[in-house]
């Protein structure tokens, strides 16, 4: 009785094993490696791309290969780290005509779904947070890769890029009613 009792019990776990999926590695963002990046690009008077990006950001994401649609990803980005690589129209974008950094020290991108549209393929829709506004926004998204790194560690990438009109997030200035596309090249080190 006592065996069966265990092989019971050993049975009753290997089940719940195979029931629940194992959950989802966490990922920090590399950041610090400069591994990954944010930038924008924006017709300039309709002649050519403006383009720029964020120096400053940081997030995680969770990815499980089995269940990618389970994923979640938060980035925190300091807007004040907008970088056109002209001094005085980053200053401009930083006042209230555009990113208003004094008063919105913070910009923030968190997903609320993931699906999965083809292999290695999705849409991320969440919410992106500028000068205190929060809009849906969807991130059309590709897998780059995974695995070890040299450093004994393991990574995911991915590439995402999504578009808004700055307006719709209260910025006030004229040109703000044009579209920016938003790229996030984002490779984590598992946690």
């Amino acid at each position: 009785m006592r065996r069966n009792g265990l092989k019971t019990i050993v049975a009753s776990l290997l089940l719940l094993a195979f029931t629940f999926p194992a959950s989802a590695d966490t990922y920090s963002i590399d950041t610090p490696g400069a591994h990954a990046s944010i930038t924008f690009r924006i017709q300039h008077l309709g002649y050519s791309w403006l383009t720029g990006r964020f120096d400053t950001f940081e997030g995680e994401f969770s990815f499980d290969p089995a269940d990618p649609a389970a994923s979640k990803i938060v980035v925190q980005i300091d807007p004040a780290s907008i970088n056109t690589n002209h001094a005085k129209r980053d200053e401009h974008l930083r006042n209230a005509d555009f990113l208003d950094v004094a008063n919105h020290p913070e910009a923030r991108f968190e997903s609320t779904e993931i699906e999965v549209t083809g292999e290695g393929q999705g849409v991320i829709r969440g919410d992106l947070t500028i000068r205190g506004v929060t809009k849906s926004v969807e991130i059309a998204t590709q897998y780059v890769g995974g695995g070890d790194d040299p450093w004994g560690g393991f990574r995911q990438g991915f590439t995402g890029t999504t578009a808004f009109k700055p307006a719709d997030f209260g910025m006030p200035h004229p040109v703000a009613g044009q579209t920016v596309f938003l790229t996030l090249d984002v490779e984590g080190i598992r946690q």
